[in-house]
């Protein structure tokens, strides 16, 4: 089948699922513009702001559009193919990670723009809301394993497409130097919007030409940053917790609005490859049920597999932690919880494309984020011309590394709020004590593991990301029921994800126990998807338990 044949077929069924099935879901939460949402209610100028829709979507998209909808793709298609992969993501993100995402919006928006922890804890008591709490935080620390190991491997090989191409050159230096440079420019741009206030269109003419400034200056700069994997997981972690505790205005504000335009940018890159590369598919379509290993059977692993790119659970922290706060109208709330799950579903199309365009000889030992770099590259080629591939794969490869800092250092910032929350802890100083209780463990693992750790962790990352949404949706559906609406729409996705994840982590609960030797990785994975496994099944039973009692709406609860 032709590539862009397939491709047009995908968007089509992406547009089609916005407007039928976001609307059907729409209707159950019966929107109403008539009524106050926390960005009026609680407006203070800082957190709660009501936001133009087009704006908060940028917002929002590029701070959900992290390496998961990247990565897992292309694992997922090595082991399995790529028409498995394709449905999943189609049918995936229309019927549960978008509505996961627009559901976990309105909820928090309808609860005053308080966290789904928070959602929790008031839909089915204080001993679930905590127990939220700490199966969020255990989620949090495997995202930021899996994506600071991942960015370290990329700093230290980069591109092979490029190994050779000139001696003086090294391709993971490259990236490295142009992804330092990036942050320190999102830093400038906080403080001269901060301190000197010029118009954002201003900012913008100059700063985001100056972020792909960075990406030609790394190359050449490639030797100035050549340093082994562990110690850039090491400084990467640095650079979360510094980022956590730092005001938003000096960092992760800017950093988002330009890695927007990055985002942006690798998006029409791959629309380019697709529609006018003359690229044919050299992967099979399928490859088989098992591809071998603990974690090859298809079936429930591609779902966890692809994880973030049909359904995340970490989209609901974002969805209640900042967006449900600059929500201006409630009919905003489908346009941008509904509509950017579907843009990311896009993205992982787009990622899915890099590893369908290379033979399975050519694939190789070829880590994602080489698939992915080195294809946005040749994407890109194509419109600057083959001379600059050296530029083209490092932005491709920095690009990833951009989408990545946006996840890590906020997987890092909402770790340490929820180990605040748990011990009542406030003050400079117990934040910083919370940020590090976040990282030891990410640091201990990435130690320990050694270069490649995240190929350890992906699959139960992916499995307790998906079973995070599950976990949300239940506390929906009881809210749903509370308020006298129908939580069928809700409940059928909620037990599809519960049967796959919790089908997915007994099997590396077994597969970890078998493996570990102490308390290697396997030994850690094995601790970790016990309790897991626990969390999940005490909330799923007090959310049963909530949804037995369940009778009338009650009165004085929040509509």
């Amino acid at each position: 089948m032709q590539l862009p044949l397939l491709a047009l077929a995908f968007v089509v069924v992406l547009v089609a699922g916005y407007r039928l099935y976001g609307r059907f879901v729409a209707r159950h939460f019966a929107l109403d513009d008539a009524r106050r949402t926390p960005a009026h209610a609680r407006a203070d100028g800082v957190d709660y702001v009501a936001t133009p829709p087009f704006y908060l979507f940028a917002q929002h998209f590029s701070a959900i559009a992290a390496a998961g909808p990247i990565v897992g793709p292309i694992l997922a298609c090595r082991s399995f193919g790529w028409a498995p992969c394709l449905l999943w993501i189609g049918l995936g993100v229309i019927f549960i990670g978008a509505m996961h995402d627009f559901s976990a919006l309105i909820a928090s928006v309808r609860h005053g723009g308080v966290s789904i922890a928070e959602v929790t804890r008031e839909q089915l008591g204080k001993p679930a809301g905590r127990a939220m709490m700490v199966f969020i935080w255990i989620a949090l620390v495997y995202v930021i394993v899996a994506f600071v190991d991942i960015t370290a491997g990329t700093f230290v090989s980069g591109a092979e497409e490029l190994a050779g191409t000139a001696q003086a050159f090294d391709p993971g230096g490259a990236v490295a130097a142009a992804s330092v440079m990036y942050l320190l420019l999102a830093v400038v741009m906080g403080c001269v919007q901060r301190f000197l206030a010029p118009p954002l269109w201003l900012a913008t003419l100059v700063f985001v030409p100056a972020t792909f400034g960075v990406a030609w200056l790394g190359t050449h700069l490639s030797r100035w940053m050549l340093l082994d994997h562990q110690t850039w997981a090491l400084l990467i972690l640095g650079y979360c917790a510094l980022a956590s505790v730092a005001p938003v205005w000096v960092l992760l504000q800017p950093r988002g609005y330009l890695g927007g335009f990055v985002l942006y940018t690798a998006l029409a890159l791959g629309l380019v490859g697709v529609f006018f590369g003359g690229y044919e598919v050299q992967q099979p379509a399928f490859k088989g049920f098992d591809a071998g290993g603990a974690t090859g059977a298809l079936f429930p692993f591609l779902f966890v597999t692809i994880a973030c790119g049909a359904c995340s659970g970490f989209h609901g922290l974002v969805c209640s932690g900042t967006t449900s706060k600059q929500v201006d109208r409630e009919s905003h709330t489908r346009f941008v919880g509904y509509g950017a799950m579907l843009a990311e579903g896009f993205v992982a199309l787009i990622a899915l494309v890099t590893i369908m365009l290379l033979s399975p000889a050519e694939v190789g030992d070829l880590t994602p984020n080489k698939i992915y770099g080195n294809g946005l590259g040749r994407f890109l080629t194509l419109v600057i011309g083959e001379e600059r591939l050296p530029f083209a794969i490092t932005f491709g490869a920095m690009a990833l590394s951009t989408f990545i800092f946006d996840t890590i250092d906020v997987a890092t910032r909402l770790g340490r709020y929820l180990v605040q929350e748990l011990f009542g802890w406030k003050g400079r100083v117990p934040a910083a004590l919370a940020t590090l209780i976040t990282l030891a463990p990410a640091a201990y693992f990435l130690v320990t593991s050694g270069a490649g750790a995240y190929r350890t962790f992906w699959t139960l990352f992916g499995a307790s990301n998906q079973l995070l949404a599950a976990l949300t949706l239940v506390s929906i559906a009881v809210w749903l029921k509370r308020e006298g609406r129908s939580n069928t729409f809700v409940l059928l996705p909620l037990l599809f994800l519960v049967a796959i994840t919790l089908w997915a982590l007994v099997r590396l609960l077994v597969g970890s126990i078998q493996a570990a030797k102490g308390f290697d990785a396997a030994g850690v994975n094995a601790a970790t998807a016990a309790a897991l496994i626990g969390l999940a099944l005490f909330l799923l039973a007090t959310g049963l338990r909530a949804l037995r009692e369940v009778g009338a709406p009650k009165a004085g609860r929040r509509a």
